[in-house]
């Protein structure tokens, strides 16, 4: 009888274990996001209450000064196994739209649910080593990305608002150590949904960690940005290449240094208005320091500077004749992150100071203004 009972025992253990291996191997769901708000004072009062500019584009998603502001909420889905992930992130919100900028027409017109999606794509890794993606991904270039939370400061560098925010394509990424490791794909051009001219672009990235704490990541894209003429079934030259450097480094357990450099050159002008038939440039970099205090409170700051002298990025002045002017600007932002709420709730104060080497806005009165200097609060739930 006892010879029974420990059979019987030993028969429960191993299917006990077996269901709970098939119970791992059906793999785990996730579910993520946060919501944020903010409220700005912009010291030029602007009638408008507007912290745009006369471009349009000079700030990303804090452009409202004098009120308060709902920025973005996200919900992210994800579910993974030992040998695959797929990633849902859907934004919705007044920053929906242009996080999804060049996402605006989906197949039904105008307005679609294709605006609220950021993301969606999956992994299969194939190897140990190598992993393909495919579906819409967050680009890889540039030191900021859409999501506040993972941003140091709330308002966004003109390298980032100038640059790629997602891709739709195929990308593989192989790691030969933790220490290096390489990416390439193929995608629907620059912040596209849909392929206008058949003229696949590729996206490629390098991560070195040349010592502990260091990180590299050189990146790059080239496409063919122009639409193609129906009439004619051919695309003219709207050529468009970025290589970018980003890079972190941990000096010591407190604090850290960060740096974005990225340049870029671009023939025809896709964004309209009648662009260069030769080659322009244009390009920047930030440096990004950070110092934690404490778990719970942090100081940090960017200085950037950005030039597009070259008229050829959304950072320009538009003329009444249907030209551009290009801009320089160099900016600095100031920002403390104070943790609440069992590390849920960010509380952001920020000053940013930006100054332009030609009239970029108007203030209160309706005199022209070289810089513009914003200070508010930004507050970022996450879960």
């Amino acid at each position: 009888m006892k010879k029974a009972l420990t059979t019987l025992f030993s028969l429960f253990l191993g299917f006990s274990a077996f269901s709970q291996e098939k119970a791992e191997d059906k793999g785990k769901f996730t579910f993520s996001g946060y919501i944020d708000s903010y409220y700005l004072a912009n010291f030029n009062s602007p009638k408008d209450r507007s912290n745009l500019g006369a471009s349009g584009t000079a700030r990303a998603f804090d452009q409202k000064s004098g009120q308060f502001s709902l920025g973005l909420v996200q919900t992210k889905i994800g579910y993974s196994t030992a040998k695959s992930d797929v990633v849902v992130d859907l934004t919705f919100g007044p920053n929906a739209d242009l996080g999804q900028y060049g996402n605006v027409i989906g197949p039904l017109g105008r307005g679609t649910t294709a605006l609220a999606i950021k993301q969606a794509y999956f992994n299969w890794k194939a190897t140990d080593k190598l992993t393909l993606t495919a579906g819409q991904f967050g680009t890889h270039i540039g030191y900021e990305v859409i999501d506040a939370p993972v941003n140091y400061h709330y308002s966004l560098s003109n390298l980032f608002n100038n640059g790629p925010f997602y891709h739709i394509g195929v990308k593989a990424a192989y790691a030969f150590s933790d220490k290096f490791s390489i990416m390439g794909g193929l995608v629907n051009n620059v912040d596209n949904l849909n392929d206008n001219n058949g003229k696949t672009g590729l996206i490629a990235q390098v991560f070195v960690q040349p010592v502990a704490g260091w990180n590299v990541y050189i990146n790059g894209i080239t496409s063919n940005e122009a639409s193609e003429d129906i009439t004619t079934g051919k695309t003219p030259d709207a050529s468009y290449a970025l290589l970018d450097l980003t890079t972190t480094y941990q000096i010591t357990d407190k604090f850290m240094v960060g740096l974005n450099a990225a340049t870029g050159v671009q023939k025809g002008d896709y964004q309209g208005g009648g662009g260069p038939t030769t080659s322009k440039t244009w390009g920047g970099f930030a440096i990004y320091p950070k110092y934690d205090f404490s778990s719970t409170f942090s100081l940090g700051a960017r200085y950037e500077s950005f030039n597009n002298q070259d008229a050829v990025r959304g950072l320009r002045i538009s003329n009444a004749d249907g030209s551009f002017t290009g801009v320089s600007v160099t900016s600095l932002t100031i920002t403390p992150t104070i943790t609440v709420a069992d590390s849920h709730l960010l509380l952001k104060p920020e000053l940013r100071i930006d100054t332009y080497d030609k009239n970029f806005f108007v203030d209160g009165d309706g005199k022209d203004q070289k810089s513009q200097a914003t200070l508010g609060l930004a507050m970022i739930y996450k879960f």
